[in-house]
């Protein structure tokens, strides 16, 4: 699974946890994509088959509904409360989810179920 962070969920601390745990993260930051909008976000990330991630639950949840409406498809999104998990309880969270074998493409899903 590769994943692209929004601005929303970029903690450098967390990310840099991630890539420790050979996790495939990419942020807005890496690819440039400061105070772009949401929509170019998920298109990005889908574009590079990545899992969009983002604390962002009430515009990405519209967004993926409008994706479906229209017949468009997207790599994932992956929602993380702010606030709500320690650093490490994410990156168990995500190793949990990476052996998991499931295919998040096209669906959007929250940390909290992992």
């Amino acid at each position: 699974m590769k994943f692209y962070f929004d601005e929303d969920s970029a903690q450098h601390r967390l990310v840099a946890a991630l890539r420790s745990h050979a996790i495939d993260v990419t942020t807005f930051l890496d690819s440039g994509m400061k105070a772009r909008d949401d929509e170019s976000q998920l298109m990005l990330a889908s574009a590079q088959g990545r899992i969009l991630v983002s604390a962002n639950t009430r515009d990405f949840a519209a967004l993926h509904c409008e994706w479906l409406e229209r017949g468009r498809s997207h790599s994932g999104i992956l929602i993380i409360p702010q606030q709500r998990y320690s650093t490490g309880e994410i990156v168990r969270r995500f190793l949990r989810l990476t052996t998991s074998g499931l295919e998040l493409s096209g669906g959007i899903y929250y940390l909290s179920n992992f």
